[in-house]
């Protein structure tokens, strides 16, 4: 079908609005493969997201088309020639095709990090030496996300050869040459203006925050916003700047992350600390920690985890601090949560901080690190030597590639065994942790157990099987060595994950996961509903050992019962700060409280009560505290104390 021939700068006007088309097919996919996450949005409600939605793709359209919209505006006649148009035609397909492609991604990936990806997705994955398997990978298993993309690209190419430019109509080359400068202009204008979010001298050109506006509850921003202006936004963001919600000198009367522990005997007790960080458990896979769920018939997926629960102390009412694995080293072994950013990936993550591993290495510990994945991936080696790890063990030291899964590294079983048998090789007392690997996309097992683990009803549920029998597998070993009575076992997650139950699927609950002390000779036994979170584990761990001394923590000792009516649960997620506390779960997006939640009487988040009923004041003062200082801590390098 012959192109229709319209004034080019309508042609230009109309090859915008199908991009912007295309965004809102995208907004529209992304609610309908994650409808479970957003269980609260009823038709007026998606309606005023689909609209609000409209300002975030203008932005995105125009940054992605700024380099088209150049070449399509230049006061030249040849613009109008064969092969310019077809330079013109691949400029958008590709420019236009990335920023598709962002989006779609985000159909898939938001379910593991429940925000929309942001530029530091790059520096999470940047050591990966596999991403080409791993996303070619991707694509297979998740291949509707694929086809929508296609199918996006089908529509955009259709679409845009339905017109074609013709010159506009001026006989002089100098009239049209002016003429051409002023429609430029007046692009440029709308552009800027576009970019901004308006026009006003006073608007501030918008951010994810804004995204606020136009839903009833925080994790919605997400429908709100697209990818590529969440990567665009965030290119080289410090993210952080100072806070002030209180004054310097009155900040500490209301928060202080100085941890002070003494011992009354002076008695340090050198125990061996073992953590084990398990990748992608989250509390739904333990049938022990839910025995409420399929009507009391819910048997799980960690029979062995289960089993040992029973004999250690652990915490039913746990939660992650972030839901990324980057996120997890940070929040467990030094206590610092992920707001904002990663630690690990941003420009502070030279600043000097105290973990387990620092601390118990000037006790006199070996201290060691494993990660069953090639040497250096996401970053571990780096952060364990920051954290103070003296020995960072991988797939290298592991030495048989021949039990490499071909995505992630060895399988949680050798690498299990292989942490087991060095562990009983080093001097004591030592300090160590392993980071499990195979539960983890693309969700396989080794052959030898394909059929042997439950398949559940998420890809992941065999893996978490498989892994936990690799854990039933290390302890059945290192339960005959003669150090295990002196050694603290800590078993934890390094996040949540999508779940199969809906009470698993809020906001909140997206963060749950085990956090489990095992320690023979201490008599750590029961089950304890206080709230738990990563952070709580380190000064945890110190109190155990009689530690007797102070450091940064934004967590506090899980055994300590004076801490336990200020107990919280600090999250970021959607640029907003998620609070729990009291029973309340609050919403702050650095500036006001923008939704908060009586858990108790609403477990789903679906009523708002904001201007319904008086704000939780003790719990906002104490958030507003704990950001103040962690924010401005990090940024003055403040995150040691000399003992």
């Amino acid at each position: 079908m012959a192109a229709k021939q319209l004034n080019e700068y309508l042609v230009l006007s109309y090859r915008l609005v199908v991009v912007m088309l295309a965004f809102t097919i995208c907004r529209i996919g992304f609610y309908l493969f994650n409808v479970d996450f957003f269980p609260n949005v009823d038709g007026d409600g998606f309606i005023e997201i689909l609209r609000g939605g409209l300002m975030f793709d203008l932005c995105a359209v125009l940054y992605l088309n700024l380099l088209y919209m150049l070449l399509f505006l230049i006061p030249f006649h040849f613009k109008f020639s064969k092969w310019y148009q077809v330079v013109l035609k691949s400029i958008y397909m590709l420019t236009n095709g990335v920023g598709l492609a962002a989006n779609v991604s985000d159909f898939i990936y938001y379910r593991f990090t429940l925000k929309r990806t942001t530029w530091s997705v790059f520096e999470v994955f940047k050591n990966e030496e596999n991403m080409e398997t791993l996303w070619f990978r991707f694509l297979i298993d998740y291949w509707p996300a694929l086809l929508f993309w296609i199918a996006m690209m089908v529509l955009l190419y259709f679409l845009y050869g339905r017109v074609a430019p013709k010159p506009f109509p001026i006989r002089s080359k100098l009239l049209y040459a002016v003429c051409s400068l002023v429609f430029l202009a007046l692009f440029s204008g709308f552009t800027v203006g576009g970019i901004r979010g308006g026009f006003r001298h006073s608007t501030r050109p918008i951010n994810m925050s804004h995204a606020g506006k136009f839903v009833d509850a925080p994790e919605e921003m997400a429908i709100v916003l697209n990818t590529p202006f969440c990567m665009i936004r965030t290119i080289g963001k410090t993210s952080f700047e100072p806070l002030h919600y209180f004054p310097e000198d009155k900040i500490e009367e209301v928060y202080t992350p100085e941890y002070n522990l003494s011992a009354p005997d002076s008695t340090f007790k050198k125990m061996n600390v073992v953590v084990i960080i398990l990748e992608s458990f989250n509390r739904e896979h333990s049938g022990f920690l839910n025995p409420q769920l399929d009507n009391g018939n819910y048997k799980g997926y960690t029979p062995f985890l289960d089993s040992l629960m029973q004999e250690s102390l652990t915490f039913v009412n746990a939660f992650a601090n972030g839901r990324k694995s980057i996120d997890a080293m940070p929040s467990i072994l030094a206590s610092f949560p992920a707001l904002l950013q990663p630690y690990v990936t941003s420009q502070y993550s030279s600043n000097k901080i105290s973990g387990i591993p620092g601390l118990l290495a000037e006790k006199g510990y070996h201290t060691s690190f494993f990660h069953g994945a090639p040497n250096g991936s996401m970053g571990f080696d780096a952060v364990a030597r920051l954290l103070g790890f003296e020995h960072y063990l991988g797939m290298d030291e592991f030495g048989d590639n021949s039990q490499y899964d071909g995505y992630w590294g060895i399988w949680d079983e050798p690498f299990f065994q292989f942490f087991a048998e060095t562990l009983g090789s080093f001097p004591q007392p030592f300090m160590s942790t392993l980071f499990s690997v195979t539960s983890h996309h693309p969700f396989q097992v080794p052959e030898q157990y394909e059929g042997v683990f439950p398949k559940g009803n998420l890809p992941l549920h065999q893996c978490v099987g498989y892994t936990d029998m690799a854990l039933k597998r290390f302890f059945e070993r290192v339960s005959k060595e003669s150090w295990y009575e002196n050694t603290i076992f800590v078993i934890t997650a390094d996040h949540s994950v999508p779940s199969h139950f809906d009470e698993y699927k809020t906001n909140v609950n997206g963060f749950a996961i085990p956090i489990v002390f095992h320690a023979p000779s201490l008599g750590l036994k029961g089950l304890d509903s206080k709230l738990a979170q990563q952070v709580d584990i380190f000064p945890t761990i110190m109190h155990l050992l009689g530690y007797e001394g102070s450091f940064i923590s934004f967590g506090s000792s899980l055994i300590d019962e004076g801490f336990d009516d200020k107990r919280f649960v600090l999250n970021y997620v959607n640029e907003t700060f998620q609070f729990v506390m009291n029973g309340w779960a609050l919403y702050f997006d650095g500036k006001r409280l923008i939704a908060f939640y009586d858990m108790e009487e609403d477990p789903m988040l679906a009523n708002n009560l904001i201007g319904k009923v008086p704000e939780p004041q003790q719990e906002l003062l104490l958030m507003k505290a704990v950001i103040q200082q962690f924010n401005n801590r990090m940024i003055e390098n403040k995150l040691t104390i000399s003992n």
